[in-house]
């Protein structure tokens, strides 16, 4: 059996429309931290990014008090991620830009503000159902393919070399055995925009030995001399036909990238994360789901663990839980739920206090990786209490 996981780098033009919303929600965060941000005067921002040939449109709805120059916010995040030059596919100095933001509904913001609510709480920003998962594969209770795949990306960010432009996608595919244990990776495949300003003359073909360095540099405790390696497959990319210019790049649509790498029984719900505040549970409950899916496992509960939540707008408390162990349980997967009830404060604020999401420099992060970092929803801090109320 073989499973592949897909991840992208932050230079691919999906990414960076997320880290475009991302940064922006980031800079109304720290201004409003000026004024005395609370999770009680929060603002609430629903941002979307549009690249497509060097037009860059952002819209959404926000509701703030601070002012953000969304024009100059843009710009900086198109430029750190590399993007200074139409040879490399986009350029952060002359790239059009148009805001279309939009207040938010004031049906909406009441749903999510306790003093004017019906239920007098911050309720959900809105109906959702959102998945969390963990399993024993790795040390960080992920998937191994999605480990995989992410780090491979990290490591040609990391490496600076210009000859590899910022926009690049990979998979990584691992050979499990009959009892669902990784055994070894069958495939990696890398696909990389390159600089050709960069290569000398004559030495086109040191790119591939030098891109399977750098991929196998994270991936050498699971490779094996009949590991297959494939870097661009069509034989050809160049940095002059990447990113916006040769394709669009929409905030959300790098879901199954960002939540588990489409690992098997690691369901996604339909809403993006990076771009929205936290009162939504898009973005909340996502995190939320993962912190208990993994204190679960990690508290050997089950092997492997995936959680449903559901929401209703102006609503705080999910208005249902479903949990599945695919027969991985020492304890009913309805016992679990009833202990996830318990253990856990699943609404609004309570994953907002609880995660820190009202840090701007969270939200910078996010788009990058949202559980392979120093993220408070990455602590395994419920552990000795489900551990005492399972009798283990």
């Amino acid at each position: 059996m073989r499973i592949t996981s897909e991840s992208v780098k932050v230079g691919h033009p999906d990414i960076v429309a997320d880290s475009i919303a991302a940064n922006i929600i980031a800079a109304i965060l720290d201004k409003e931290k000026e004024r005395g941000l609370t999770v009680d005067n929060m603002p609430h921002c629903g941002i979307e990014v549009f690249l497509g040939k060097g037009l860059c449109i952002v819209g959404g709805e926000v509701a703030t008090r601070v002012y953000v120059d969304i024009e100059r916010s843009v710009r900086d995040t198109v430029l750190k991620l590399g993007y200074c030059d139409y040879e490399l596919g986009l350029n952060g100095n002359s790239m059009g830009i148009l805001n279309t933001i939009i207040p938010q509904s004031p049906d909406i913001n009441i749903g999510t503000r306790a003093d004017l609510g019906k239920y007098k709480e911050i309720g959900a920003g809105d109906q959702g159902i959102i998945f969390g998962f963990a399993c024993d594969e790795t040390p960080e209770l992920l998937p191994l393919p999605y480990v995989l795949a992410t780090r491979m990306m990290r490591a040609f960010e990391e490496i600076n070399n210009p000859v590899f432009a910022p926009d690049g996608k990979g998979q990584v595919t691992v050979e499990y055995d009959n009892d669902g244990r990784p055994q070894r990776v069958a495939t990696v495949l890398m696909s990389n925009a390159i600089d050709y300003r960069h290569v000398p003359e004559g030495f086109r073909n040191s790119i591939e030995p030098l891109a399977k360095q750098i991929a196998m540099s994270c991936l050498k405790d699971w490779v094996d001399e009949q590991t297959d390696f494939l870097f661009n497959p069509t034989g050809e990319w160049q940095a002059v036909n990447s990113c916006s210019s040769a394709d669009s790049g929409v905030t959300g649509r790098k879901l199954v990238v960002q939540l588990y790498g489409g690992y098997p029984g690691a369901q996604i719900g339909g809403g993006s994360v990076v771009n929205k505040t936290s009162e939504k549970v898009d973005c909340s409950a996502a995190l939320g789901a993962r912190y208990v899916a993994k204190n679960i496992v990690a508290a050997g509960l089950a092997r492997k663990c995936a959680i449903q939540l559901s929401y209703a707008i102006g609503i705080a408390r999910p208005i249902s839980i479903y949990v599945h162990t695919f027969g991985t349980g020492i304890i009913s997967d309805e016992k679990i739920g009833t202990l996830i009830r318990e253990y856990f404060d699943l609404s609004p604020r309570g994953m907002i206090e609880r995660f820190n999401l009202l840090d701007g420099d969270v939200y910078r992060k996010l788009p990058k990786t949202l559980f392979l970092g120093d993220y408070n929803w990455e602590n395994t801090d419920v552990v000795d209490q489900l551990k005492g109320a399972a009798n283990i």
